[in-house]
């Protein structure tokens, strides 16, 4: 009975760790879609050309983005990596095998709250200095 209840309990807490691991993918695949979105904002010609070091800024924009980017992926591809190793520690009875994979589960969650926090200084600071450059369009009359 005692086994059965370590058995379940185990069971709960890999499940637990499979949901967050989801959570984290989903955050991953919708900072991709804000990625696309900022790389076109950054690619496009709605900001005031007399604009000093608008070309230095904007590049130095694009290269962190693109560096955030592959640190993404890298992070992305470790969750998966992991996930794969979930799959295989139900019918694993080593404590040893389950703690490493708890510590690698603990590591990514590391990984994870560095990365998001820095994508969204980058992030803040891009918009912070786009919205103070954007063109200003009149607005036509209508009537």
């Amino acid at each position: 009975m005692k086994n059965l209840n370590k058995t379940e309990e185990h069971e709960k807490k890999v499940e637990e760790l499979y949901f967050e691991l989801q959570s984290w993918k989903s955050n991953l695949n919708f900072i991709n879609d804000e990625v696309i979105f900022i790389d076109h904002l950054l690619n496009s010609y709605v900001f005031e050309p007399d604009t000093p070091h608008l070309f230095q800024s904007l590049a130095d924009y694009e290269k962190r983005l693109k560096k955030s980017n592959e640190n993404k992926i890298l992070l992305l591809k470790s969750i998966q990596k992991h996930e794969n190793s979930l799959g295989g520690i139900l019918e694993c009875d080593s404590t040893i095998r389950q703690h490493e994979l708890y510590q690698k589960q603990d590591k990514l969650k590391a990984e994870m709250v560095d990365y998001t926090s820095k994508y969204r200084d980058l992030k803040a600071e891009i918009f912070k200095y786009a919205s103070g450059i954007l063109k200003k369009h009149k607005p036509t009359n209508h009537e």
